[in-house]
């Protein structure tokens, strides 16, 4: 691994600006560097479902030896993103890389991206045994996944095993629990009446809308499951009593039963309250993402900790209340498991990584790849 060559092509992916549904840009560099190694890369035609201004981009090399590995991360950001400024500098004992405090810094994926870069390109170098490679960089993670959603179905070969670097979490985290999602969008209808003159005659549904959310078990349900209301919108004006109003909100758990209990008690609360009323309200649930658990004994776990140990990192298991890509690979035939690589107060102003970790991740990839031929 040459961390002179990672360092560049950090900074270099930084100063592309790349929001979700823009990566673009991003996506035409790292072709050219993937294509500089060998890859066959291709982007897929999922700009239109997306929104996006490109497809997902994926790029395979052929192996020298037996075995196939794939890694992921994604190109979107979150904004403010706009002419990012990097600050080199020491922090708690640590050389890190931070943001000046304008913007993101966007280590928020593009230190995933650019470990895989310099950790295959290592490993290519090397000269030795190497299984098949593939390496997707997704658009629109930053909207629900919505990149690696859109992804063809055989897009990898059954079983791949497929590293996904989108968490925080020093090198050597291992995230191998990660919840459902399920959203949930609820229309609250009413009767409109006059506020002043006759309100008696009107069916409130923003009244209706508050009484079902206060019934709600919200928050922290358990160690494994969380639920929130985000967003309430209704009425056209105060001396008006509102006919109708939209409620959304999501549920997450790492056990399926549970998110779907949990659906099912914010779809009572909606339904008592309008019954009450004499209301009545329509509520749609997408499953954004499935659940992921691996178990400590799984032989994924174990590659990790033998690749990981190799890299002089320590292997440890988390849960995390987050999803990433990983939680939809699964259904594009990989094992995908997402790991951490530093990134520290991300989607934020004051986002930062550690030099020493954007190094680590890169060596992680190239041990990966050299584990991972059977």
């Amino acid at each position: 691994m040459d961390a002179e060559r990672l360092h560049h092509t950090f900074l270099d992916l930084v100063a592309i600006e790349s929001p979700s549904q823009h990566e673009a840009q991003m996506a035409s560099a790292c072709a050219e560097e993937l294509r500089g190694m060998g890859f066959q890369v291709s982007f897929d035609d999922t700009a239109a479902r997306t929104g996006s201004d490109t497809g997902n981009l994926i790029a395979r090399l052929a192996g020298t030896a037996p075995g196939r590995v794939a890694f992921c991360a994604h190109m979107d950001t979150v904004r403010p993103c706009e002419g990012i400024a990097v600050v080199r500098e020491v922090l708690d004992g640590a050389e890190v890389y931070r943001s000046a405090g304008q913007t993101i810094l966007s280590a928020d994926d593009k230190a995933g991206v650019a470990a895989i870069l310099e950790g295959v390109r290592a490993a290519v170098e090397s000269g030795r045994p190497r299984p098949d490679i593939t390496v997707l960089l997704t658009t629109c993670e930053e909207q629900s996944l919505q990149g690696a959603s859109a992804l063809d179905a055989g897009t990898f070969e059954q079983g791949t095993p497929c590293f996904v670097l989108d968490a925080d979490g020093a090198p050597g985290s291992i995230i191998a629990e990660a919840p459902c999602h399920y959203t949930m969008s609820a229309r609250v209808m009413g009767r409109a009446a006059h506020a002043g003159v006759e309100p008696e005659a009107g069916v409130p549904a923003i009244r209706i809308a508050a009484e079902a959310i206060a019934a709600m078990p919200l928050g922290r349900l358990d160690d494994a499951t969380t639920a929130n209301i985000g967003l309430i919108e209704g009425g056209v004006a105060v001396n008006i009593v509102p006919a109708s109003c939209i409620v959304e909100g999501e549920c997450r758990s790492i056990f399926r039963e549970r998110a779907e209990a949990q659906r099912a008690a914010m779809e009572e609360a909606l339904r008592s309250a309008a019954a009450r009323h004499g209301g009545s309200v329509e509520v749609d649930w997408v499953l954004d993402y499935p659940e992921i658990a691996f178990e400590e004994d799984d032989p994924l776990i174990g590659l990790l900790r033998r690749a990981m140990r190799t890299c002089g990192l320590q292997p440890e298991l988390h849960r995390t209340g987050g999803g990433a890509d990983a939680n939809v690979l699964a259904s594009k035939g990989a094992r995908a498991i997402t790991l951490g690589i530093g990134m520290a107060n991300f989607h934020s102003t004051e986002e930062y990584i550690r030099v020493q970790d954007l190094e680590s991740t890169a060596r992680l990839v190239e041990a990966l790849v050299e584990e991972a031929c059977e």
